[in-house]
C-alpha cells in the first residue's frame, strides 16, 4: 500500500522537515482561473488536501473527485467558503493560529487610524494642507470584542497596553466572557466594537439597524470578521447620519463593487480584506500545516477540527 498523498498549494520544502510516511504533490491552483480545470490523474489518491489561501469556494470543486480524501485543512480561520463542499466522513480543519497576529495587528491599526483621523490627514497631505485638530485617543476606551476566540484574544493582548478596558463576547458565555444573548446590554456601553466572529447562520446579519442603533454616539465599529456579519444597507444608513464611525476590512461582496455606496459613506475607513495578508502569515501557516501533517502521519488526533455545525 502506497503512502497517503498530500496536495499542497506550495512547495513541500517550505514546511521544513516533512513527516515520513506521506507523499506530496504541488497542485497548481492557478488552473482555476479559467473555465476548464485540468486535474492530475492522482486526484483520486489524495488523502489530505490543503487548498490555497483566499481563492473562494471554487477551490473545492475538485473535492468531489478525491475518492480517498480524509482531511481538508484550510489556511483560513473562517470556514464559511467550505460550507456544503466537504463530503460526509471527511474531517475539516480550520487555520486557527495562522492569522491571529496579522488580523490583530490590522484591527488595532484600523482602530487607531479611525480614532486619530489618519485617513483625513492622508488626504490633507495629498492637498499639501496643514490642518491640525483634536482627535479621540484609544486610551480609556471600552472595547467590545464580538467573537472572543483565538484572534479575539490576540486583539485584546495588543489593546491592553493602550490603557483600554476590553470586554469579550462569544457564542457561549464562560468565565470572564459574555454570551451573545447579552449583546443588547453591552453594545451601548462600548466606545469601540470589534467584529471577529465566524460567519454562521447565527451571526449572519448580526449587525443590523437595531444593533447599530444601540451604539453610542461617536462609537466605532470595526469589522475584521466577514462582510455578511453586517447588513450593508443598514451600515450605510447609519453612517449617513454621521452619528457613528466604522472601519471595515471585509464586505458582503468582494471585491467591493465600484458603485457600492460604502465607498462614499462618511466616517468610514475601508481596507481590501488584508487582515491575514502580511509577512506574519506564511511562517505561521507552514508551522500549523507541518504540525498537522505530523499528527496525520502518526495517526494522532488532529487540531482545529470543525464540528458539524460550522
Amino acid at each position: 500500500m502506497s503512502d497517503p498523498l498530500v496536495w499542497l498549494p506550495f512547495d513541500p520544502s517550505e514546511l521544513g522537515t516533512v513527516p515520513a510516511g506521506l507523499r506530496f504533490e504541488l497542485f497548481d491552483h492557478t488552473r482555476f482561473a479559467g473555465s476548464h480545470v485540468e486535474v492530475p490523474d492522482s486526484v483520486g489518491e489524495v488523502a489530505f488536501y490543503l487548498p490555497p489561501y483566499m481563492l473562494g469556494s471554487r477551490i473545492f470543486d475538485v473535492v468531489s473527485q478525491m475518492k480517498s480524501l480524509q482531511v481538508v485543512q484550510l489556511l483560513t480561520a473562517g470556514v464559511d467558503a467550505a460550507r456544503g463542499h466537504i463530503p460526509e466522513g471527511v474531517t475539516l480543519c480550520n487555520g486557527r493560529g495562522i492569522h491571529d497576529t496579522s488580523t490583530a495587528e490590522l484591527a488595532v491599526t484600523l482602530i487607531l487610524s479611525s480614532l486619530r483621523g489618519i485617513p483625513g490627514h492622508v488626504r490633507h497631505q495629498d492637498e499639501h494642507a496643514w490642518r491640525p485638530g483634536w482627535f479621540p485617543s484609544l486610551a480609556d476606551k471600552r472595547v467590545l470584542i464580538v467573537g472572543y476566540g483565538a484572534i479575539g484574544r490576540a486583539i485584546e493582548a495588543r489593546l491592553l497596553p493602550f490603557e483600554t478596558e476590553v470586554v469579550g463576547v462569544a457564542r457561549t458565555a464562560r468565565d470572564g466572557v459574555h454570551g451573545f444573548d447579552e449583546i443588547a446590554d453591552l453594545v451601548p456601553e462600548a466606545d469601540v466594537i470589534v467584529l471577529v466572529t465566524p460567519l454562521t447562520d447565527e451571526t449572519r446579519g448580526l449587525v443590523d439597524s437595531e444593533f447599530l442603533g444601540w451604539m453610542k454616539d461617536g462609537a466605532l465599529l470595526v469589522n475584521v470578521a466577514r462582510g455578511g456579519v453586517v447588513v450593508t444597507d443598514d451600515l450605510v444608513a447609519a453612517l449617513a447620519t454621521e452619528r457613528i464611525h466604522a472601519a471595515i476590512d471585509v464586505a458582503e461582496t468582494e471585491p467591493l463593487p465600484a458603485d457600492s455606496p460604502l465607498w462614499s459613506s462618511p466616517n468610514l475607513l475601508i481596507t481590501p480584506h488584508v487582515g491575514g495578508a502580511s509577512s506574519a502569515m506564511w511562517p505561521r501557516a507552514y508551522r500549523v500545516v507541518r504540525e498537522q501533517l505530523e499528527r496525520f502521519a502518526a495517526g494522532e488526533p488532529l487540531a482545529n477540527v470543525m464540528s458539524g455545525d460550522y
